[in-house]
């Protein structure tokens, strides 16, 4: 069964590092639930107890707009290659635009990437490794490019009209924060 810790190991550290995908569940006291898909060079380990990462610009903007009124949330990460493990990081995050002192201050430990809207800083309360054996053997290929594509094309002036219209207001009618 699945093991509890109040902190990443090294090992730990290392098989994130090693993952091109993770997952982010957000919730407020009611309403839906988000669950995300994160890919590219998004997430970074700080310590044993933070992690960042960065968010761009997409669809919608549920993990921000529930983070405003509920801090917590729940990363996974799972082995599709190698030997089987699921990992989950529970905590509580912070959401930092590019006008936060913080922004500034953590920004460099990723690429530049076209389209970064937001850093979400999660201090890990608990972490959970669990089996992952029905997880599926699946072969990576590559990124996808798209995103970042669409973010270039439009450039800061587009991207700026498009969060005001399409990011402004969760899927439950509550107003967040973006950058405008």
């Amino acid at each position: 069964m699945g093991k509890r810790m109040s902190r990443l190991t090294p090992r730990l550290i290392n098989f994130i590092k090693n993952q091109r995908l993770f997952f982010v569940a957000t919730a407020m006291k009611d309403g839906h639930i988000n669950l995300s898909p994160k890919g590219l060079d998004s997430f970074k380990v700080i310590n044993e107890n933070r992690v960042i990462w960065l968010n761009l610009t997409g669809s919608g903007n549920e993990t921000a707009t529930h983070l405003l009124h509920n801090e917590r949330m729940t990363l996974m990460f799972c082995a599709f290659e190698g030997p089987p493990m699921i990992l989950r990081l529970y905590g509580s995050a912070k959401v930092y635009h590019q006008y936060d002192d913080l922004w500034e201050e953590n920004i460099g430990f990723f690429p530049e990437i076209a389209g970064a809207r937001q850093l979400i800083d999660m201090q890990v309360e608990l972490v959970q490794v669990s089996c992952g054996f029905g997880v599926p053997l699946m072969d990576y290929k590559q990124q996808r490019k798209e995103l970042v594509a669409w973010a270039e094309e439009r450039g800061e002036e587009g991207l700026k009209e498009y969060r005001e219209k399409k990011n402004t207001i969760s899927l439950d009618g509550h107003t967040t924060n973006v950058i405008k």
